[in-house]
């Protein structure tokens, strides 16, 4: 049995991409765990099947990692105009003027 396709690497592997799946129960964790429950019996399959999920978590892992970095670098982005526009303003120097900021 090749070491990627032991179980105690297939457990980890599967416990990585749950860590990386949102927390809630979905279909997507009922899928994964079904994959790794009944493995295939081809052991060539085996290796393409271990090697995807780990691409997939590699792949999940990097776009949290870039959606974090997203929200750091762009404060403004899922705020509605105004707050942008005063976010814009305090980054160049400026104060909103009070009426603007009342409505």
């Amino acid at each position: 049995m090749p070491p990627s396709t032991h179980p105690t690497h297939l457990r980890a592997l599967y416990r990585a991409l749950l860590r990386e799946l949102p927390t809630s129960r979905s279909p997507l964790h009922a899928r994964v765990r079904s994959a790794f429950l009944t493995p295939p019996q081809d052991p060539a399959a085996a290796l393409r099947s271990v090697q995807a999920a780990r691409e997939c978590c590699a792949y999940v892992r990097a776009q949290r990692c870039y959606v974090t970095l997203l929200e750091r670098y762009n404060p403004g982005m899922g705020a509605d105009e105004k707050k942008r526009v005063e976010l814009s303003a305090r980054r160049v120097g400026l104060g909103m003027p009070d009426v603007f900021l009342r409505e």
